[in-house]
């Protein structure tokens, strides 16, 4: 083997096992925080708070830890038995505005979640990827329902407040915590228009509250949703491939998605 080989076969191993850091502005020091963010979005509609926080986030206004993705590996099986890896890079929580001694989650539509994605290089997870996610967590957090008022601002910012008393100042991947929002198929085959698909908000048994659900409307979005970012190159066996190819791959997929909701599938905003 030469030189070169090795050297690309090094900086393989390497670009596929340390963190990834999404490229994102740098946060304004006099940008609003997670707690102002409420309070300035308490009497919005879903449309207006949407709006506001894509602002916020596509200005950079989110904690330094989100913009540093972490690994999740998956493996499969060939038809030869020969075992193909997989490892790609998440949030290691979910969307949220503001610095890092005043930050908060939050919820947003599909369409908003669409956008920040494909803005910085990234996608939506699989109900299987939630699944893999949440096994690979070092912070599994029991969830916490809550039954008034579900749509509400208040009770969104309510509930990030009693995540951070149940986290305690815990870092790393985290999970538990939220239902996410995914890509799925469900949505195609939905005969109903507009859909959002939401999946997971796993128990400390690893079962999901949530199943994978399209009953909501896409403008609907309560506490209990969650935006959890991955990066858009998935390494295979540690050779980089966007996540669209993997998805087209009718082997390869198998890695992100499970056989009944493997269809490719992305919000429009």
């Amino acid at each position: 083997m030469n030189k070169l080989v090795v050297l690309l076969y090094i900086l393989a191993i390497f670009s596929c096992s340390s963190t990834k850091t999404i490229n994102i502005p740098v946060r304004d020091e006099l940008a609003i925080t997670g707690s102002e963010f409420y309070r300035k979005s308490v009497s919005f509609n879903w449309a207006q708070r949407d709006s506001l926080a894509v602002k916020e986030i596509l200005s950079g206004n989110i904690p330094s830890f989100l913009r540093f993705l972490v690994p999740v590996d998956s493996e499969i099986k060939d038809s030869s038995g020969k075992t193909i890896n997989a490892r790609y890079f998440v949030s290691s929580d979910y969307l949220s505005i503001g610095s890092n001694d005043d930050w908060a989650r939050i919820p947003l539509t599909p369409m908003a979640a669409q956008q920040i994605a494909d803005s910085f290089h990234c996608f939506l997870p699989t109900r299987k990827m939630v699944d893999d996610i949440y096994k690979a967590a070092v912070v599994k957090l029991e969830p916490v329902p809550m039954y008034a008022f579900r749509d509400s601002t208040i009770t969104m910012y309510q509930h990030h407040l009693i995540v951070e008393g149940q986290r305690n100042l815990r870092k790393g991947l985290i999970a538990g915590t939220k239902k996410d929002v995914v890509i799925s198929e469900r949505i195609i085959k939905d005969n109903r228009q507009n859909r959002v698909a939401i999946y997971g908000w796993h128990k400390l048994d690893g079962k999901p509250i949530q199943p994978l659900y399209s009953g909501h409307v896409n403008w609907y979005t309560d506490y209990s949703h969650g935006i959890r970012l991955v990066y858009q190159i998935i390494y295979i066996d540690g050779r980089p491939m966007n996540y669209i190819d993997v998805l087209k791959d009718k082997s390869l997929k198998k890695l992100l998605c499970d056989e009944t909701d493997c269809n490719f599938y992305r919000y429009s905003y």
